[in-house]
């Protein structure tokens, strides 16, 4: 993959957010300075080679975080607890907390497992 600017940015910026981010909220962080396609393509091409991972927040909402290490091209291994702040609406994934192993019945092939919580996050609850 090629290295540009726009994607630095992205990656940046995200990375540095300290929870998912949906596209809107990376258009404000962003500014101009990258256009609402390339924003859209950067994203997915990231998703696709396991660098971000999507996450859907309450409103249905597509929000983007960092992937783990182990994450690839082909496989994303994001099993862990997504928080979703019902105050300021923001995100978290729970890195610590992993998702159990779940057996599909037979002829059923699992692809992704998410497991959301909803509730006040540690930022609002401190206010």
């Amino acid at each position: 993959m090629k290295v540009t600017n726009a994607r630095l940015e992205v990656l940046a910026v995200i990375a540095g957010y300290g929870a998912a981010v949906s596209q809107p909220v990376l258009e404000k962080l962003i500014g101009t300075g990258i256009d609402r396609v390339t924003l859209y393509r950067i994203l997915n091409t990231f998703e696709e080679k396991g660098i971000l991972h999507k996450v859907i927040d309450l409103n249905g909402t597509a929000n983007y975080a960092m992937c783990s290490t182990a994450c690839t091209e082909h496989q994303h291994h994001d099993e862990h607890i997504h928080f979703n702040c019902t105050n300021c609406h923001k995100v978290y994934c729970m890195h610590s907390y992993i998702l159990p192993n779940v057996d599909a019945p037979e002829g059923f092939n699992i692809q992704s497992l998410n497991l959301s919580v909803n509730g006040i996050c540690k930022n609002c609850n401190n206010e």
